[in-house]
């Protein structure tokens, strides 16, 4: 990430700390080469190897308390106004700066819900606690997860640019695998396909290489995060493929459904043809009623019930998750009200979230039918990133 997008994402920071009316937010880490806690990146720019603090106040200020040999690197670095260097203990400098400011509340990342906001382990909680013991800060301590989902969620025009490009690009790959697609492939072959061109045109992998791409064909598929496996393409399987790059940091991720032909068939049977419509009509139906405030299982409800009313078992997962700087980003999700995903179904959809939409449902003797689509939420509703898939791809047996 750029030095310039770091400090655009830095500035929104202390937009959503006015806005939550938080004083400051800590992120505290060491040895991030060996265990990074995910908002480093988009807030430092860099690692740290001993214990280091990385403030932002609401004020506007930004402070690294850092060990003393990473002092220079931090400086050329340049993504924080104040440094602070430390040769035996973080703790003196890190209790002077929290003085100076003398928060009321102070957030931190750790969190129930989130793992993006839960990079805080265990270990330095206890470090930070045993600093701050004699100290009233010890009780101002609060999450830090209603900061960072909306600060990795709310996209700026920079980032939908590349994550449109990293869609684009993504696009003409599955273009790509339409010719490759033949009777008697694997879908490891497929799979194997797909990450040559990645590899010949320097992108990243969206998410891991064990599954990325994710190809099924036909029936009895493994499970939706399952790697592609030696089943062969048959006449008559429906084939999908669930994959997605990385483009200069940011992620794409898209899912896209095909059936071979039988010897004389012109047309997908209908029963393949009227699971893939129900498909589309479901995406279409979710995404125009996407808007900002609306929560996410609210969403989830209109794919899923549209899904089981036409007679079909409804998904094992969520509707949609936010995409960014990885493929699960953000915080909200487009979700139903199930236990494993605690509070964030009813997290309200805010203005610049990216969310994909991927029903699926399983077309009896045939294989699964799924789309996955990207949105961008805007001030009145939301606007296809990815063009939607309309029609199923038909591949010539």
């Amino acid at each position: 990430m750029s030095k310039e997008m770091i400090l655009e994402k830095q500035k929104q920071a202390v937009q959503i700390l006015n806005e939550k009316d938080i004083d400051m937010w800590l992120t505290f880490v060491r040895e991030t080469g060996s265990m990074k806690d995910p908002m480093m990146d988009m807030i430092a720019g860099t690692g740290a190897t001993w214990s280091s603090a990385f403030i932002i106040t609401k004020n506007g200020d930004t402070t690294a308390i850092i060990g003393s040999l990473e002092e220079a690197n931090m400086k050329i670095v340049g993504t924080f106004k104040n440094i602070v260097s430390y040769l035996k203990s973080i703790k003196e400098d890190l209790l002077k700066v929290l003085k100076s400011y003398d928060p009321k509340t102070i957030a931190v990342n750790y969190s129930l819900n989130s793992a993006l906001a839960d990079g805080l382990t265990h270990g330095m909680y206890l470090e930070l606690m045993d600093h701050l013991k004699d100290t009233p800060y010890k009780d101002r301590l609060v999450s830090s997860e209603d900061i960072i989902a909306a600060l990795r969620g709310r996209k700026s025009a920079t980032e939908i640019d590349l994550m449109k490009t990293a869609i684009v690009e993504t696009l003409k790959i599955f273009d790509e695998v339409t010719d490759f697609i033949k009777v008697g492939k694997t879908e490891k072959e497929v799979a194997e396909f797909v990450k040559s061109i990645v590899k010949e045109r320097g992108f990243g992998l969206a998410w891991d290489e064990e599954h990325c791409p994710a190809v099924f064909t036909g029936p009895d598929t493994a499970g939706a995060h399952s790697g592609p496996t030696d089943k062969k393409i048959e006449k008559g399987h429906v084939i999908n493929m669930d994959f997605g790059i990385n483009y200069k940091g940011y992620c794409s991720d898209l899912q896209r459904t095909w059936y071979v032909l039988k010897d004389g068939e012109k047309t997908a049977p209908a029963e393949v043809q009227k699971g893939f419509q129900v498909i589309v009509d479901s995406i279409q139906k979710s995404a125009e009623a996407i808007k900002p405030g609306v929560q996410g299982c609210t969403i989830d409800d209109i794919a899923r019930n549209h899904i089981v009313e036409n007679g079909y078992p409804e998904y094992p997962h969520a509707l949609g998750h936010q995409v960014g700087r990885a493929a699960h980003d953000g915080g909200g999700l487009l979700a139903p009200r199930w236990e494993r995903y605690g509070k964030l179904p009813y997290i309200p959809i805010e203005v610049g979230n990216v969310f994909t939409i991927e029903p699926r449902l399983p077309i009896q003797g045939f294989g699964i039918a799924t789309i996955e689509e990207k949105v961008v939420v805007t001030k009145d509703g939301c606007e296809f990133i990815s063009p939607p898939q309309k029609e199923i791809i038909l591949i010539k047996g």
